[in-house]
């Protein structure tokens, strides 16, 4: 399997988590990409960065979930970077933000790379993130 970053991951290297898609459930998500970022040995700024990228990609999803659906959230590991997909069932005729809104302004602010896809009933964020080097 090939991520955004280009480098194949094996299953080891994934972790996949699912919650209600309810803003309530966010902060388990942003623990989590603290948490993997932090075992990548990110700087503290890069993994707030990522927790805020992770936390608006999710609040774009909520926008158009349908009821009752779930978030489904799958983090790739590599040696030097992070990639967080996070995906949601939408209601019918649901559209994510432009590229140029805010809300991607914010996203491509925080994150090396992001991505959006909206197909099938399904929409999709992924965020790539890369440690910075240390010299």
């Amino acid at each position: 399997m090939t991520q955004l970053t280009g480098q194949p991951t094996t299953d080891d290297d994934v972790v996949h988590l699912t919650v209600p898609a309810d803003g309530g459930y966010l902060g388990v998500l942003r623990t989590a990409t603290a948490g993997l970022a932090a075992r990548l040995q990110f700087a503290l700024d890069e993994i707030e960065d990522l927790r805020i990228a992770v936390d608006e990609a999710c609040a774009m999803l909520l926008a158009i979930a349908t009821r009752d659906a779930e978030l489904d959230c799958r983090f790739a590991v590599t040696d030097d970077a992070l990639t967080v997909e996070v995906t949601v069932p939408t209601v019918r005729g649901a559209t994510l933000p432009a590229e140029s809104s805010f809300a991607w302004k914010v996203l491509t602010a925080l994150t090396t790379a992001a991505a959006a896809t909206a197909a099938d009933g399904r929409a999709t964020i992924s965020l790539l993130t890369r440690r910075a080097s240390r010299y």
